[in-house]
C-alpha cells in the first residue's frame, strides 16, 4: 500500500528541518485517518502508570481497547490492588507502588516490545484515532518524538495545544498548522511533549535512559525533551487527541487544588540544576514562588482554600525546594534489558461509528441503545440535549461510550457566542461535525416519539 500524500505528486515532498518550515503530512480528515505507512506494520507499546486510582485506570483501559491501531500492546504499571483488578486483561501488568512516575514509566519502557512507545495518564482517555495519528509521523526516520493536543475536564476546551520549554522550565506557545508538522529543537529549548499524550522511538528513549527518577513528579517529560532536543525532530499532531480530567491523587484534589507543593518545587530545583546556570537557578526559584503564590491567592479568593492552607502549602514549597537542591542527580543509564515478546491487545483496530441523539428525558433509553451499539463493536457517541441554555460537557462514560450533554441553546466552546436558535437536528449536525474529525460518526440515529417518553425514563439528576 503506497503512502498517500497531500501534495499532488505521489513522492514525498522535499522537507526542511526548521520549526518555521513545518512538514506536510497526509490529510487526516473525517473519521478515517490516512497514514504514511500501513499502521498494521508498526507495532507500538502503550504505557499507563497508575497509583491508587483504579476507577480512573479502568476507564482509561476501556477507551484504549477502542483504539483503531491494530497492532498495539498495553503495559500497565500500577499498585498491587490495581494489578489484581486487571488480572484478566491481555496486557503486560507490572506491580509498582512507589510515588515516582519516572521510575514507573521506565519499568514500562523496559517491557515495551513495540518500535514506538506511547504514554497516557490513568486519568485520561484517548480518542479512537489517537494512536494511529500519533505514530504516523515516525515513518520519517528523523522523527524521534511526537505529541498531540489535550482537551480539559469539560471535554471540549483545550487544556494544552503546543509549546516549547526552555532551560528555566518556562513554557512558550508554539504556533502550529492544523495538520501534523515537524519541528527541530535547539540547545536550551525543545518542543514539549505533554506527558499524557506523547510517543517516542523505543531505541532513542532506551538509549537516553528513559525518564530521570530524580523527577518523581513534574517536569519529567520536559527534562527528557531537553536531553533529546538535538537528536531528531518532534512531530506535533493536533488531531491526535486525548481528554484529561485531573483525577484526585495524593498531591491534589479532584478540583486541582494542591495538597502539597513539595514535589513541584523539588523537581523544579533538580531541573534548574541540570539545565540552567547559577543565575538561572536563582531566577527560576523567584519565578516559582511568584507563580505558586499567585495561584494560591486566586484559589483563596475563589473560596477554595483558607489562609491557613495557603501558608501551609507555601511551606511545602520551600521544603521541597531545599530537598531538590540536595537531591542526587545523574544522567540516567541506558535501559538495555531485552523486552519480553510483543503481547498484542485483542480487539483493537478500526471500528464503525454510531451516533445516537435524543432529549434529556430519554436518558435511560439512550444509554441502553448506546450499550447495545457497543456490544456490536461500534464507536458510540451519544448526544443528549435539554431545552435549556446549559453549557455543554463531553466525556467518556465508564461503560465505554462518548456522551455530550447540555442545552439545545447552550454554548459548547467556552469562548463561543450563544448559538443561533435552531432545530434539534441542526444543532446535532453542528456538534457531530466537530467530532467527525476525531472518531467515526457515519451512522446517526435520533430517538423520536417524544410523546411516548415515560416518567421512568426521566433522569434522576440535572443535565
Amino acid at each position: 500500500m503506497p503512502p498517500a500524500w497531500t501534495c499532488k505528486s505521489d513522492r514525498a515532498p522535499r522537507l526542511g528541518t526548521h520549526a518555521s518550515d513545518p512538514r506536510p503530512y497526509p490529510a487526516m480528515t473525517g473519521a478515517t485517518p490516512v497514514s504514511l505507512v500501513p499502521v498494521s506494520l508498526v507495532p507500538v507499546s502503550l504505557v499507563i502508570v497508575s497509583r491508587h486510582r483504579l476507577a480512573a485506570l479502568q476507564r482509561a483501559v476501556t477507551a484504549v481497547r477502542q483504539l483503531d491501531h491494530p497492532r498495539l500492546e498495553l503495559i500497565v504499571v500500577a499498585d498491587p490492588a490495581a494489578c489484581a483488578a486487571l488480572a484478566g486483561l491481555t496486557a503486560k501488568i507490572i506491580a509498582f507502588d512507589a510515588a515516582n512516575i519516572s521510575a514507573a514509566r521506565n519499568l514500562g519502557i523496559a517491557q515495551a516490545a513495540g518500535d514506538i512507545v506511547l504514554f497516557l495518564d490513568d486519568d485520561a482517555v484517548p480518542e479512537p484515532t489517537w494512536a494511529s495519528r500519533l505514530v504516523a509521523p515516525f515513518a520519517d526516520p528523523q522523527v524521534m518524538a511526537a505529541t498531540g493536543f489535550v482537551r480539559g475536564r469539560n471535554g471540549i476546551s483545550f487544556q494544552w495545544q503546543a509549546s516549547e520549554v526552555d532551560s528555566l522550565a518556562q513554557d512558550h506557545p508554539l504556533q502550529v498548522p492544523q495538520g501534523p508538522s515537524l519541528h527541530a529543537g535547539s540547545p536550551g529549548r525543545a518542543v514539549k511533549t505533554q506527558g499524557t499524550n506523547c510517543a517516542f522511538r523505543r531505541d532513542v528513549l532506551a538509549a537516553a535512559g528513559g525518564f530521570d527518577p530524580a523527577f518523581r513528579f513534574y517536569l519529567d517529560e520536559a527534562d527528557l525533551n531537553l536531553r533529546l532536543a538535538g537528536q531528531g525532530l518532534t512531530a506535533v499532531v493536533p488531531l491526535a487527541q486525548v481528554h484529561h480530567g485531573f483525577a484526585a491523587s495524593a498531591l491534589r484534589r479532584a478540583d486541582r487544588v494542591p495538597l502539597s507543593l513539595h514535589d513541584i518545587a523539588a523537581s523544579t530545583a533538580v531541573f534548574l540544576r541540570r539545565h540552567a546556570d547559577a543565575a538561572g537557578l536563582a531566577a527560576g526559584w523567584r519565578q516559582l514562588q511568584q507563580d505558586q503564590r499567585r495561584r494560591l491567592l486566586r484559589l483563596m479568593v475563589e473560596g477554595r482554600i483558607e489562609p491557613g492552607t495557603l501558608r501551609r502549602l507555601l511551606a511545602t514549597l520551600h521544603q521541597g525546594w531545599q530537598e531538590g537542591l540536595h537531591r542526587p542527580i545523574a544522567i540516567p543509564p541506558p535501559i538495555d534489558s531485552p523486552a519480553p515478546p510483543f503481547l498484542r491487545l485483542p480487539d483493537t483496530g478500526p471500528r464503525p461509528g454510531v451516533v445516537l441523539a435524543g432529549r434529556v428525558w430519554q436518558a435511560r433509553s439512550l444509554a441502553k441503545r448506546a450499550e447495545s451499539a457497543l456490544a456490536e463493536r461500534n464507536i458510540v457517541t451519544l448526544f443528549r440535549f435539554s431545552p435549556t441554555i446549559l453549557r455543554h460537557n463531553h466525556r467518556f462514560h465508564p461503560r465505554g461510550y462518548w456522551i455530550q450533554t447540555g442545552g439545545l441553546f447552550g454554548i459548547a466552546e467556552r469562548t463561543a457566542r450563544p448559538p443561533v436558535l435552531g432545530s434539534f437536528r441542526h444543532r446535532l449536525h453542528v456538534e457531530v461535525a466537530k467530532w467527525a474529525k476525531l472518531r467515526p460518526t457515519s451512522a446517526i440515529s435520533i430517538v423520536e416519539n417524544l410523546s411516548q417518553a415515560s416518567h421512568c425514563d426521566m433522569p434522576k439528576t440535572r443535565d
